[in-house]
């Protein structure tokens, strides 16, 4: 996707339909009739969030480019780029590649656009309170937009203004990746006071940004602050805790229970498209990506995966396939996508505090998890011992979420654990259309 066009005003702004990002750049409209008055502030905000579950997005092809890569999921169907991704032969014409940094970039541009024009308005209908809070969720979208880029591909073309003209946002080189991470810092401490502190799992609060901050913090291997912010969460056990079993926290239908932080809500009419390569033929879907019979092991294993096991369901006799069962819902396609819960902030919170020689209370946290799993205790007591049982936590906790590949990267650990020494595809390419859009964009080594 040319990031060349100016955002899309009150045409897409207005659907709750995935089919907007179908419209070519060339459908534009008078931004004079886009974000004029309170109720189009409020459309266009519901937009924004449309387009971070967007198909291309948390809808599909970002975290399947994280779990894809992880080393658990095996391809199976008869698409090449899944089948690309697994076979670690990735290349820069790779549609899932292009689809999730064209959707990333569609939603940064989108919050540049609510964060450029709200601030003008004089609806008396809109008041001080509610635009801040619009702009706190531009900031923050645009934030995990950012950081989902940079922990993709490194650093990245760094565009904060709104998009008027075809020229705006051309030849704007890479920025470093400590650049990009600072960035994603300056939008979540810009957004955390315009927010309102209260508690939300399907809209941006000062809650989910600390639980975004906790996430950011981590990766930036900044110890003491990932601890901070991940007990604002766990500390607030009125609103946020483990769910018991495991699977309650999607099971029987269940939506934005005490275990999500921030998960993305879908409609019969905009959907996650997630269960289509997931369930099986029988249950209507294609099954084109499986868990591979090491993931399957692990999760049978009463030892590792415990309750977990609920998330890998198997086909009758003959065909005997097992397949994934996190996305399953009737209407198809109404499945939240969990884009962070409960679960991670332990985690976050177990590596912080082991980092920091906090073994004991690190230990407390890795088996809050356990317990919960309904698997033994671990009795990890030094660092190195604790830093091992987390990933391999981490590992049966989140198999279908956009975590292993990133957490494999950022913790150095891909060459031991999948055997991928050349360092050149711990990033994911550029897509070449946008190379050949933008003169100034340079490709990640290896591509």
């Amino acid at each position: 996707m040319k990031k060349t066009f100016k955002i899309l005003p009150l045409l897409l702004l207005l659907t709750g339909c995935q089919s907007f990002l179908d419209v070519q750049p060339d459908l534009q409209i008078d931004e004079s009739q886009a974000i004029t008055n309170a109720s189009t502030a409020e459309a266009a905000v519901n937009g924004l969030y449309n387009r971070l579950g967007s198909d291309g997005y948390y809808g599909s092809n970002f975290p399947a480019l994280s779990y894809l890569s992880g080393g658990d999921i095996q391809w199976t169907g008869s698409q090449t780029a899944p089948q690309e991704i697994t076979s670690r032969k990735l290349t820069a014409d790779n549609g899932y590649v292009g689809s999730a940094w064209a959707a990333i970039y569609r939603t940064i541009l989108q919050a540049n656009y609510l964060l450029e024009t709200v601030p003008a308005l004089t609806d008396p209908q809109l008041t001080a309170a509610r635009k801040n809070q619009i702009q706190g969720e531009a900031y923050a979208l645009r934030a995990l937009s950012y950081f989902d880029l940079v922990r993709g591909w490194g650093g990245v073309q760094l565009i904060t203004k709104a998009t008027h003209t075809p020229s705006d946002n051309t030849g704007i080189p890479r920025s470093s990746v400590d650049d990009t991470y600072a960035q994603v810092l300056k939008d979540l401490t810009a957004a955390e006071p315009l927010l309102s502190n209260t508690t939300s799992r399907n809209k941006i609060t000062q809650k989910t940004v600390w639980a975004l901050r906790a996430r950011y913090h981590l990766y930036r291997q900044e110890w003491e602050q990932a601890e901070t912010y991940a007990s604002k969460l766990i500390d607030d056990a009125a609103n946020y805790k483990l769910t018991k079993p495991y699977s309650a926290f999607f099971a029987n239908n269940a939506t934005t229970t005490t275990e999500s932080v921030f998960e993305i809500s879908y409609t019969n009419s905009f959907k996650n498209g997630h269960y289509n390569w997931w369930l099986p033929p029988a249950l209507s879907g294609r099954r084109e990506w499986a868990p591979n019979e090491k993931l399957v092991s692990l999760l049978n294993d009463p030892n590792v995966g415990g309750n977990r096991k609920e998330l890998i369901g198997q086909t009758a006799p003959p065909g005997n396939l097992w397949y994934g069962k996190l996305y399953y819902r009737t209407p198809l396609g109404t499945d939240p996508a969990y884009v962070i819960r409960m679960a991670e902030l332990y985690l976050i919170r177990a590596e912080a505090r082991a980092q920091l020689g906090k073994t004991t209370t690190a230990l407390a946290d890795l088996n809050a998890i356990r317990d919960r799993a309904g698997v033994p205790l671990a009795q990890a007591a030094t660092k190195d011992a604790l830093l091992l049982a987390i990933e391999a936590e981490r590992q049966v906790e989140f198999p279908f979420e956009a975590d292993r590949w990133f957490n494999l990267v950022r913790t150095g650990r891909v060459a031991a654990v999948l055997g991928i020494t050349d360092a050149t595809k711990y990033v994911l390419p550029i897509p070449n259309s946008e190379i050949l859009a933008d003169k100034a964009l340079t490709q990640n080594p290896g591509y």
